[in-house]
């Protein structure tokens, strides 16, 4: 349920709407809306509907038939445009992330994060720890990697995204990434979820390989619940019966998921696929279905990276990819940023 408040509205009327949510033992979440604030209330009923609608200050109630309301798109509602300094996801340029899977030295961080800046992405990417299937393949840096990716977004001017895989290290990450990553793997970790959410900073959540759309939203249900509204959607590929890619790239989930919820939608190309020669045509996919941006995987020598390589483009394959994207950009009324 969604109370709607009066432009109006002050403190004192606020504080009265806030201690009636409590009162029922629920969260309230304030956000701007376009005409005045509103307030999310999670798990709200028509008892406590009654109540609010008879509170100064409420304007009306909103009942949202999904179950995950906080991130519903309404048809009078314009899209969220979450914010990462000053990149914003969302509006009309399309922002693109880049950089290799894993943190592996300051020598490669450093290249990968000139060449992205060279290519014109908005964002450096780089994992420093890194959730793998099996336990014997590399598991990132840890900390060490988190303060070379730092340092390498800070030399070449580019804000840097990195993901979190426990509860416990989301401060430590968030010391170091302007943006924090729930990858696949963590979808549905929701310990990490509500930790993410009570921080408030940027989070870049992924769908996880075996997730339907509605358990992605609820995911991401969780983290706005928890009062941090800067989420980012990522489409990434679900698993199926065929192996001849990775995974199989949902095209089908962005306009969909543009339809169903107003968090911008970006598009992971490199997991979707896991094959380098297909991962432009796919990221060209993604933009022309209406995703608002990429995560491309590139590293300076992708035959010797140390996770993810065949997927990875290289430093003059990701200048390709940029060059071509412009034109698909202008068909759908889009642009990369200058």
């Amino acid at each position: 349920m969604i109370a709607l408040l009066h432009p109006e509205c002050n403190l004192r009327h606020k504080a009265g709407i806030i201690d009636a949510i409590q009162q029922a033992g629920l969260r309230a979440r304030i956000e701007p809306h376009d005409e005045g604030e509103r307030i999310g209330i999670p798990g709200a009923g028509e008892e406590l509907a009654g109540t609010l609608e008879a509170l100064p200050g409420v304007r009306g109630i909103l009942h949202q038939k999904a179950s995950y309301g906080l991130v519903s798109r309404l048809d009078s509602e314009p899209p969220s445009q979450p914010r990462v300094g000053s990149i914003r996801f969302g509006g009309p340029e399309l922002v693109i992330i880049s950089g290799p899977c894993a943190v592996e030295s300051e020598a490669q961080i450093l290249l990968a994060a000139r060449a992205a800046r060279a290519a014109g992405v908005q964002m450096l990417r780089g994992g420093a720890f890194k959730p793998r299937t099996s336990p014997y393949s590399f598991q990132g840096l840890g900390h060490a990697g988190l303060e070379l990716l730092a340092q390498a977004g800070q030399e070449v001017g580019l804000p840097v995204v990195t993901e979190v895989v426990d509860p416990g290290d989301v401060e430590l990450v968030a010391r170091y990434a302007d943006m924090l990553q729930i990858g696949a793997r963590n979808m549905q970790n929701f310990s990490l979820l509500r930790a993410v959410g009570e921080l408030g900073k940027p989070v870049l959540l992924k769908r996880g390989m075996m997730s339907t759309v509605k358990e992605f939203l609820l995911a991401a249900e969780y983290i706005v619940g928890g009062g941090n509204p800067e989420v980012v959607l990522c489409e990434r590929g679900i698993r199926s019966f065929d192996s001849a890619t990775r995974n199989i790239f949902d095209v089908t989930a962005i306009p969909l998921l543009k339809q169903e919820t107003h968090l911008p939608v970006i598009a992971d190309p490199s997991h979707a696929c896991g094959i380098r020669s297909l991962v432009p045509h796919i990221s060209r996919a993604a933009i022309a279905a209406g995703a608002d941006g990429l995560i491309v995987e590139m590293h300076p020598d992708p035959d010797q990276a140390l996770s993810d390589g065949a997927q990875s483009l290289t430093p003059s394959g990701l200048n390709e990819l940029m060059q071509s994207l412009p034109a698909v950009a202008g068909s759908v009324g889009r642009r990369l940023s200058s």
